[in-house]
């Protein structure tokens, strides 16, 4: 009960600020309606306050191709709430419930982008991450960020966890209207220092001062249908309009960096105006820094009543994959601006060396190999088809259920963390020991004559297992072998 009270006192307090943002005197600029304009990008960013981080985690795991970093105030790891409200209630803010651990969380994500439906995880390797949580912070508690940071590291991103600030639930910079530790409308705070500083500093490597004059880019007002899949932004719970800060030196053709920042729940422009925008304090060192800032916006709709970003699945059940509504539309707008691919496809994995037959029985062959550096698990092919159904993590493994006295052809292939498959080993033959059953076709009668069947009221049976072969006649046929000394079964 103790989260439905905060959110309900929550968003009492926006609807108070709601009601007096339109009045407020805005830094940036007012908005001038256009269409989003391909600039020069040199890399792309992802920020966002709660369920705007949670959504800047999805986008920056999914399209890991596209963004090299994400900065992210209070929120959990990827698909935490696992398409389900009470999860991410009870689970993935609060912590009444068990959630998934980092690890089952990174082994999901190895598993999607296998499937193609994320962008390989190894491009998350060495990605600068910034993360923020404030002692004061109950709506997304400490334990969940700390599983965020966990997630991050086991994929070798970089990363920088600010947890010792006092701040409430917000996004902090020194131009937020609320106190420190506040949780309420608008939901930026300032807490004295300047976290967005340090949160570019790391994504960027250093930073010019932010400007202490006025805003001298353009704040474009946009069209959101033009990006959203179906053409209908309302239907993915999407305002009708986005927008994006463009500085001039972009405007005029410098390579620009690409923010895209994604607001929290209460915080939609439709609520509170151009609160998060006028002091998020980005646009500042936006026009220092030649940085555009893309803000997208989500709305409320059924199932979506504080107009959160789509991190538990309430309009798709694709929310965090890179097929999910809002994923796509918000990446449209991005690639609008210029954001692209900034990796190589990876090389595939060199094939093992070393594979080797070290033993066989009757119906198992056992084979070793090589270790390949940075393979995740290996691929180990009978007759060119793969046969281990579990990820074999080891350099060794024992094929079963084979025919006794049959040749096979192995070759094994190593597996990189994406789950992209690498190039297939030289083949080797393992040979089971004993005799090779073989298949005898005869008549029922002849079977019976060799001891190989029996008959009983006019039909034929195969010794041992009792088989029925049909009627027992010199015009009938049927194969049969002997697995085992008077035990004949059916070919």
């Amino acid at each position: 009960m103790k989260i439905r009270k905060i959110l309900l006192a929550a968003l009492a307090a926006v609807g108070l600020a709601a009601s007096t943002a339109g009045g407020a005197t805005a830094a940036v600029p007012a908005p001038t309606t256009g269409s989003l304009q391909q600039y020069t990008i040199s890399s792309t960013y992802v920020s966002g306050l709660s369920s705007g981080g949670f959504m800047a985690n999805q986008m920056h795991v999914a399209y890991s191709d596209v963004f090299t970093g994400a900065g992210i105030f209070s929120a959990g790891p990827y698909d935490c709430a696992q398409n389900n409200l009470n999860t991410a209630l009870y689970a993935c803010m609060d912590t009444f419930q068990a959630r998934k651990s980092p690890a089952q969380l990174e082994q999901l994500t190895r598993d999607r982008a296998a499937a193609g439906k994320l962008d390989p995880v190894a491009n998350l390797s060495g990605d600068k991450v910034w993360l923020f949580h404030g002692t004061n912070d109950s709506t997304v508690k400490a334990p969940v960020n700390d599983d965020l940071a966990t997630y991050y590291r086991d994929f070798g991103a970089d990363v920088v966890y600010d947890n010792t600030s006092a701040s409430g639930h917000a996004w902090v910079s020194p131009l937020g209207p609320n106190a420190c530790t506040s949780t309420s409308s608008p939901y930026v705070n300032n807490c004295g220092g300047d976290p967005v500083k340090d949160m570019l500093t790391h994504l960027f490597g250093s930073v010019k001062p932010a400007s202490s004059t006025a805003l001298t880019g353009k704040l474009v007002r946009f069209d959101q249908s033009a990006y959203t899949p179906g053409g209908s932004p309302g239907a993915i719970s999407m305002g009708d309009e986005g927008f994006a800060y463009v500085p001039q030196s972009c405007q005029s053709g410098a390579s620009c960096k690409l923010m895209v920042t994604l607001h929290g729940c209460y915080q939609y422009f439709g609520l509170v105006g151009n609160a998060l925008m006028d002091k998020a304090y980005l646009n500042e060192y936006a026009d220092t820094n030649d940085m555009i800032v893309l803000y997208p916006q989500a709305t409320t709709m059924s199932g979506n009543p504080r107009g959160c970003w789509d991190w538990w699945g309430y309009k798709s059940a694709d929310y965090a994959q890179k097929s999910g509504p809002q994923m796509t539309a918000v990446m449209n707008m991005a690639k609008a601006l210029g954001a692209a691919g900034t990796t190589s496809p990876p090389s595939p994995l060199p094939a093992p060396s070393g594979l080797t037959v070290t033993a066989t029985t009757n119906t198992t062959a056992s084979l070793t190999w090589s270790a390949v550096p940075g393979a995740a698990s290996y691929h180990v092919y009978r007759d060119g088809t793969k046969v281990n159904g579990a990820p074999v993590t080891a350099t060794a493994f024992t094929d079963s259920g084979l025919t006794a006295g049959t040749t096979y052809r192995y070759t094994v292939a190593a597996v990189d963390p994406s789950g992209a498959v690498g190039t297939r080993s030289g083949a080797v033959n393992a040979t089971t020991t004993g005799t090779a059953v073989v298949c005898v076709t005869a008549s029922n009668y002849a079977h019976t004559q060799a001891g190989r069947a029996h008959q009983s009221g006019g039909y034929a049976y195969a010794n041992g297992s009792g088989q029925s072969l049909g009627l027992w006649s010199v015009g009938i046929s049927s194969t049969i072998k002997e697995t085992s000394p008077g035990y004949w079964v059916k070919c």
